[in-house]
């Protein structure tokens, strides 16, 4: 076997690289529209910062539900790409939405439909992606995709602040702009990937039988637990921006605080995953909870720009650690023509507590304030921190 050394960034399957391209595109079409929505939310629609805990909740636990649903088809078909490609479709179509959204009703309505074509092609694209990498630089393959999706995570907000700079804040021209990298993500799905051969005929089977249920074994489920602590741990990012927003920094600016969160995630996501090839993942993981506790403390403590910036840093690093680790432990512990039902669940299970994570987050800021927030977002962090010390160390394989 070939070690991970071996494999250069040059000698990444192609496909790899074009899903990652694929989700860049994609993501500097979304990140356009979700760096500005909590202020077009606030500033334009009235809406309460519980109202937007709810609404981002809501949409992104949607989201990672329907992945339950997409990974069982894709399983059972034993296709992964059309689904996926179906998804990403999904996704360029909803932009159009937010620009005529004139309620929060609206606006929820139009995050549902969105999140519902990232729910459609998250589980099959992982999938696919692990089909396609091979095993011992699996790591490496989760690490540059989510670097990529990344890149495109800071280079919408980044594009979105130009233009609302150019445009004096005009949120809706800056979001039927989104429309056109999410076009050009399909397409490349499309025309750029192709499905690894199957060497035998395929023949449907039902994933989600008693037999095949079985198959997913207590390794498996315990990534699904640790991956939902993590998500309880974690509120969404759009609360980062509600923080800057307090700090007095330009409206047309804000979004540069996804920017550099994204930036941070971008350049760590892939030299995590490479490292995750080869070390112990449990301690990885321990790590990214230690600097997610850190953001957390900084975050609480002032709402003056600098150390905003420094708690966003530290929120991205941790996010390079553990998102593409948790990832390839799901690939790893699933049976190969079970990954998109694997998949499906573990995000089923990350949904709801994304759901509880972020409403309790807007819940408390309304009541207690930003502080109080951050505070027990740490506090989270250690009991799982806690949790995971009483887990044994899992190695690669």
């Amino acid at each position: 076997m070939r070690k991970t050394s071996d494999y250069p960034l040059s000698g990444m399957p192609r496909s790899v690289w074009v899903l990652g391209f694929v989700s860049l595109l994609m993501d500097v079409s979304s990140e356009m529209i979700h760096s500005l929505l909590p202020l077009f939310m606030v500033a334009v629609l009235g809406t309460s910062a519980l109202a937007v805990g709810l609404v981002e909740g809501v949409a992104e636990s949607t989201a990672l539900l329907v992945k339950v649903f997409s990974g069982v088809w894709s399983d059972y078909l034993g296709k992964r790409k059309g689904l996926a490609l179906f998804g990403y479709a999904l996704g360029a179509l909803t932009k159009p939405l937010f620009a005529m959204a004139s309620t929060t009703g609206m606006v929820l309505a139009a995050r549902l439909l969105d999140r519902v074509g990232k729910g459609v092609r998250g589980a099959p694209r992982d999938a696919l992606l692990a089909d396609i990498a091979p095993a011992e630089i699996r790591g490496a393959a989760f690490g540059l995709r989510q670097s990529l999706d990344t890149a495109g995570a800071f280079l919408g907000p980044l594009l979105a602040v130009g233009l609302m700079l150019l445009w004096a804040n005009d949120f809706r021209a800056v979001f039927w702009v989104a429309v056109i990298p999410g076009a050009l993500s399909a397409a490349l799905l499309m025309f750029g990937v192709r499905e690894p051969q199957q060497h035998e005929p395929y023949k449907p089977v039902n994933p989600i039988s008693n037999e095949n249920l079985a198959r997913l074994n207590a390794a498996y489920w315990r990534v699904v637990g640790i991956g939902a602590v993590f998500t309880l741990a974690r509120f969404s990012e759009a609360f980062l921006v509600l923080r800057a927003a307090q700090g007095g920094v330009p409206v047309a600016l804000v979004p540069l605080v996804m920017v550099a969160m994204n930036l941070i995630y971008a350049a760590s996501a892939y030299p995590f995953g490479k490292l995750s090839d080869g070390v112990s993942h449990t301690r990885l993981l321990a790590l990214g909870l230690a600097v997610l506790i850190a953001a957390d403390l900084v975050l609480a403590t002032d709402d003056h720009w600098t150390t905003v910036l420094l708690g966003v840093a530290l929120w991205g690093v941790h996010m390079g650690i553990t998102q593409g680790l948790l990832a390839r432990m799901v690939a790893d512990a699933a049976p190969a023509d079970l990954r998109g039902t694997a998949y499906g669940f573990f995000n089923l299970v990350s949904g709801l507590a994304m759901l509880l994570a972020s409403v309790l987050a807007g819940l408390l800021w309304d009541r207690f304030g930003a502080a109080f927030t951050f505070y027990a977002g740490a506090v989270f962090c250690m009991i799982a921190l806690i949790g995971l010390a009483w887990q044994p160390a899992s190695d690669p394989r």
